[in-house]
């Protein structure tokens, strides 16, 4: 059974912003070897969260992980984006769809934050 990763991201009318969610959707194909990763934004920019998902099924996925691109565990992570999942259904009635977890409070995040600190303090010459 093929399976697609759809990253579900929030947006935005800053180009750079909506790119940087597609470079992660590349390193995140890269690094789980996925087939089909692809990217798809709530609001303020295309592709719209239906348009990636039927974009998964004409790349033949029969089922597809809806990944929020998300750090926080907001309305749209609550509601929104299941509402999109519940909207996708009636179109694909036989399309496997779950969702998973938001980005929330990882390591991982700690660690590219301090690193992001580092470099702010690099630059200023505070260290």
């Amino acid at each position: 059974m093929k399976t697609a990763i759809l990253m579900m991201a929030h947006g935005s009318r800053i180009a750079e912003a909506n790119d940087a969610a597609r470079e992660v959707a590349a390193m995140v194909k890269e690094m789980t070897g996925f087939e089909i990763v692809e990217v798809a934004f709530r609001e303020l920019h295309q592709p719209d969260i239906q348009s990636g998902i039927d974009a998964c099924v004409a790349r033949g996925a029969q089922r597809v992980l809806l990944m929020p691109y998300f750090l926080f565990m907001g309305a749209h992570v609550q509601h929104d984006l299941p509402e999109e999942i519940e909207e996708a259904k009636k179109r694909h009635p036989a399309l496997i769809m779950e969702m998973g977890g938001h980005l929330g409070a990882h390591r991982k995040l700690a660690e590219i934050e301090s690193e992001r600190i580092g470099e702010a303090l690099d630059r200023l010459g505070w260290r």
